[in-house]
């Protein structure tokens, strides 16, 4: 069996999603690890300590741990703040693996975590896989850039990684094409749903769990809330089905995250006041996976109007709970969703064409159509089957010469 490393760096597998940095490469880290874990490999996480008062190691479950390191001071640090301590994290990483004994392999997540990574692999001789969740030359390309440097250090990790994971065809497609990444070392690794949680249930005890009105028609956004997300887009749509005569509410579910999340969220709320909406506006902390699932399940219609999106884990979720997804027509969401099928597809980001779109997925006979396409669809993505190819994929690294820069 084997001994994987899976480097965190800038956000922790047991941290809250939906809030500060925390979101769906959470709830990978934490499922992936998991589901491999349970197939009887090691797995010992990596991520910067950012509370004083949590232990150096927590044992989450048998095979399954994670370590806080000491990189910086124990707080909360913006996106710029943590590159400051990127070199600190990678030695002390280094010294445990010299403590416990190298692994096999380790798994970089995002390119904080691949700058770690990439130094370690050639200090050390050990294979590296990389995950990197959000890519700069993609967003740049359909939202805005955030850094040069970003995209450089991007392209010299995939260059020099032994491995690099796509969440889908339309992401690996991406590496190749933005980065010029080798094809054959990269590969599709799908995420998965926990279905223990993310199931189908009655629509109206969902909402009478969560004290919610059972015949409104219900909207659902989740996610961080920042620019990339498109929450504002969500809230529009809402404004524009109530101009239209629908007896619609809108649940916001998530917290303000990086330098533009206290903005946005001033700005909703803001947008909520000047539109009379404010009753028909719920915003929602950042809810637990067991809770999020009974949202889920109490929503008519999930949005999903990422600007950007590499996977799109949330309309995965909202699919296997048998709610309809409206997303945008990006990334991975167009490989998650078959347009007119399971949910729909929106290529414009006019409120017109959501609202309208929207209606279509609220018709009672379609959406019943929707809802049960979605739910079949969405049981072929399973953590143990993610788990599976990359278990897999180590077993194959082991064999081969590592990739030199």
């Amino acid at each position: 069996m084997a001994r994987l490393a899976v480097l965190s760096y800038h956000t922790s597998p047991l941290a809250q999603p939906g809030t500060g940095d925390g979101g769906g490469m959470n709830v990978y880290v934490r499922e992936l690890s998991s589901a491999m874990a349970r197939l009887g490999h090691d797995v010992d996480v990596y991520t910067r300590r950012d509370n004083s008062k949590v232990r150096d190691v927590v044992f989450v479950e048998p095979g399954f741990r994670v370590h806080h390191v000491t990189a910086g001071p124990p707080t909360p640090l913006g996106r710029d703040g943590l590159t400051n301590y990127v070199g600190e994290y990678t030695d002390t990483v280094k010294t445990l693996f010299r403590l416990s004994g190298a692994p096999n392999a380790i798994h970089a997540n995002y390119w904080l975590s691949g700058l770690a990574g990439h130094r370690l692999k050639h200090e050390l001789n050990i294979p590296l896989i990389m995950t990197f969740h959000t890519l700069e030359r993609v967003k740049a390309d359909t939202f805005e850039s955030e850094s040069d440097d970003r995209a450089f250090q991007e392209a010299a990790i995939v260059a020099c990684a032994d491995a690099v994971l796509a969440s889908c065809d339309v992401e690996a497609e991406q590496f190749v094409d933005l980065y010029n990444a080798e094809p054959s070392r990269v590969h599709v690794v799908p995420l998965g749903v926990e279905h223990a949680f993310f199931a189908p249930g009655f629509r109206p005890q969902a909402r009478r769990a969560l004290g919610l009105d059972t015949k409104a028609t219900m909207l659902l956004f989740v996610g961080r809330l920042q620019a990339l997300k498109g929450a504002d887009l969500a809230l529009e749509t809402l404004i524009e089905l109530r101009q239209r005569g629908r007896h619609a509410t809108l649940a916001i579910v998530g917290g303000p995250s990086g330098p533009d999340g206290a903005a946005t969220l001033e700005r909703l709320h803001r947008r909520v006041g000047e539109a009379g909406v404010i009753n028909h506006v719920m915003f929602v902390a950042p809810q637990s996976h067991r809770l999020l699932s009974s949202w889920m399940r109490a929503a008519d219609v999930t949005l999903v109007p990422s600007r950007a999106e590499s996977f799109g884990l949330v309309a995965l979720e909202s699919s296997a709970c048998g709610t309809p997804v409206v997303a945008s027509d990006v990334g991975g969401l167009t490989s998650l969703i078959d347009d007119g099928i399971t949910g729909f597809l929106v290529g414009e980001r006019n409120v017109h064409d959501w609202a309208a779109i929207v209606e279509r997925a609220l018709d009672p006979e379609d959406a019943m159509s929707l809802s049960n396409a979605a739910v079949i669809r969405a049981r072929r993505y399973t953590w143990r089957s993610a788990a599976t190819s990359l278990a897999e994929l180590i077993e194959h690294l082991s064999s081969e010469s590592l990739v030199r820069c």
